[in-house]
């Protein structure tokens, strides 16, 4: 029964809550880092990724309408002023277009398909850039966190050490709480880190679908204004 008792008593010492309640105040600020350090993370997964599938379908979408309609201008007036990536792309070329060729002189062709690839290359960039505004927090988050916790494991080793060398005692009970502590944030670092890799990973992946999308979209743009160019 004694046994027993001692065994619960142990099993709870070494949960979770009691391993950070016992760490000292460097090893909770390491603990407390990494959870704030995954909560963020976590954020950013779930925002960062519903954000890409609506920018992903919206841009499909759009591009389905831009084939559809038959009047670049009227297009432009319409759903060409929306929000969204592809749109943003088409903007730009349109702007262009319309600066380069309705100003009453002779259209240079060369200049005006070299400023429509620019204006439209830079708009697709702009997209892109906005879309993966906080990859480097993921990609942060995941090459420091485990290094992060594993000073706190260094540290809490250290004061297991050091408690032992006051108490004389090497026996497990006296050793295992210190060290259990400290192993617990490389848990924690491990915990932070790798959600974190495998979402940027996954969310770069996505980006350069979306930025491979807005670059064909965008050379379609510019062959179907070139082909008008002809005719200006």
């Amino acid at each position: 029964m004694m046994q027993d008792v001692a065994v619960a008593a142990s099993t709870s010492a070494l949960s979770p809550i009691a391993l950070f309640l016992q760490a000292d105040i460097v090893v909770k600020s390491v603990m407390i880092g990494l959870l704030l350090a995954s909560v963020w993370t976590w954020t950013i997964i779930l925002s960062g990724s519903m954000a890409l599938g609506r920018a992903l379908k919206s841009s499909k979408g759009f591009e389905a309408d831009f084939w559809k309609s038959e009047d670049i201008d009227k297009f432009y007036e319409g759903p060409g002023r929306q929000d969204i990536p592809a749109a943003k792309v088409f903007s730009a070329g349109v702007a262009e277009w319309r600066r380069s060729v309705r100003t009453g002189k002779p259209v240079d062709r060369d200049g005006t398909r070299m400023r429509l690839a620019n204006a439209m290359g830079a708009a697709a960039g702009a997209e892109i850039d906005r879309l993966s505004d906080r990859l480097n927090i993921l990609a942060t988050v995941g090459s420091v966190a485990p290094f992060v916790g594993l000073f706190g494991t260094v540290w809490g080793i250290m004061r297991s050490f050091t408690d032992i060398a006051a108490s004389q005692n090497t026996s497990l009970g006296v050793v295992a709480p210190g060290i259990a502590e400290a192993l617990f944030a490389t848990a924690l670092g491990l915990f932070a880190a790798i959600p974190a890799v495998i979402a940027y990973n996954r969310l770069l992946h996505k980006i350069s679908k979306i930025e491979g999308q807005l670059h064909r979209f965008g050379d379609a743009i510019h062959m179907t204004l070139s082909r008008e160019l002809e005719r200006a």
